[in-house]
């Protein structure tokens, strides 16, 4: 009872409080709007009221959700600190998803309702079962080969001396951005010419008429161009795999080695029976991150083909119905498929992680 009182006998206070709270929201945000010509003023400003306010702003609602009975006070904090972060996702991520339902049932420029008519292009158009068809491409061989060699670098670093240079030059592609990484993958495939007379410009081509080979346009190669963009991929994720997975296998107990050891077992048989069998929830998290990223990759394939020569995937293909074609209503459609494809690994990824969470 004294605490009650304790919290409620200050309404002066509180409410000295909220007014200055709202003076300086609405006072920064008249500032704000008064500094438009000087820019630089203005972006400092802008960072230091944001900051500043925020923290205004949450201590007051803390303070007044602090001030209420008892009975509903741990709710009214919880929702102070837990409320913001709910709206935004709403705001951000809910409220665009239940748009973009709509927009997929609607015509091009989303003034009347065509039913499953943008459902039905998306599964039956023959750009759209290509795109399907590559990035079904990229969800195995990519996910399989960045997971494989990742455990793979991880297990030999782990018994080198210089694992920490290794591990460093094979992450280092990860702080390179996908339009980078294009870039720069971009020539090594370059080639110079036309059909049947390409001539060496790129240093795979390079590479391959030092060895008596002939220059070839590997972009434009049908259906194999897709595993050269996939190699960018791989080049890419393989660090993140390895330094997850790499954390996961030193976290195994040594006694358990040292026991098969013991027992006679080789470092094939350790591998197979004890490290993938103990880092297997550790492979399933990463293999479930990369299959996300293989589905809804976008960059590699805008940079390096723009989506040409059989390398369209189903991002790409949502960019030209939106952006390119102006078609909202199929772009939303594709959008919509995308959504529905990723949320069961995404679903199953959290249940997993749930599940070692209670293990443990």
């Amino acid at each position: 009872m004294s605490q009650d009182i304790e919290t409620n006998r200050n309404p002066v206070i509180l409410a000295a409080q909220v007014i200055l709270t709202i003076v300086v929201l609405v006072g920064g945000f008249i500032l704000l709007q008064h500094m438009q010509s000087v820019k630089i003023l203005m972006t400092i400003f802008a960072v230091l009221w944001g900051l500043g306010s925020t923290a205004l702003l949450f201590f007051t609602l803390n303070m007044i959700a602090e001030s209420m009975p008892r009975k509903i006070r741990a709710t009214a904090v919880a929702f102070v600190f837990a409320g913001p972060a709910v709206i935004i996702l709403l705001w951000a991520l809910v409220i665009p998803t239940l748009r973009t339902l709509r927009l997929s049932f609607m015509d091009a420029n989303a003034r009347s309702f065509v039913g499953l008519a943008n459902y039905k292009f998306a599964f039956t158009n023959p750009t759209m079962l290509e795109a399907f068809r590559n990035n079904l491409l990229w969800m195995i061989f990519g996910t399989f080969f960045c997971v494989t060699l990742g455990i793979i670098i991880a297990v030999l670093a782990d018994k080198s001396r210089h694992e920490k240079l290794f591990k460093s030059l094979i992450f280092m592609p990860m702080a390179i951005s996908f339009v980078g990484a294009g870039v720069i993958w971009k020539f090594i495939y370059a080639y110079k010419g036309e059909g049947f007379n390409v001539t060496e410009i790129g240093l795979l081509n390079a590479i391959v008429t030092a060895f008596g080979g002939k220059a070839q346009a590997w972009l434009l190669i049908p259906f194999w161009n897709n595993f050269f963009l996939i190699i960018i991929m791989i080049w890419l994720q393989t660090g993140y795999a390895m330094v997850i997975l790499s954390s996961a296998i030193k976290a195994i107990p040594g006694e358990i080695n040292e026991a098969a050891r013991v027992d006679g077992a080789n470092s094939f048989t350790i591998f197979f029976k004890i490290t993938i069998p103990y880092i297997m929830p550790t492979i399933i998290t990463v293999t479930t991150t990369i299959l996300i990223f293989s589905l809804k990759l976008f960059d590699i394939v805008r940079v390096m083909t723009g989506g040409n020569f059989g390398t369209n995937v189903i991002a790409n293909e949502f960019y030209l119905r939106q952006f390119t074609y102006g078609n909202s209503g199929q772009a939303s459609a594709i959008a919509i498929i995308l959504l529905i494809v990723i949320v069961p690994v995404l679903i199953y990824n959290l249940k997993d992680f749930r599940g070692r969470r209670t293990l443990k």
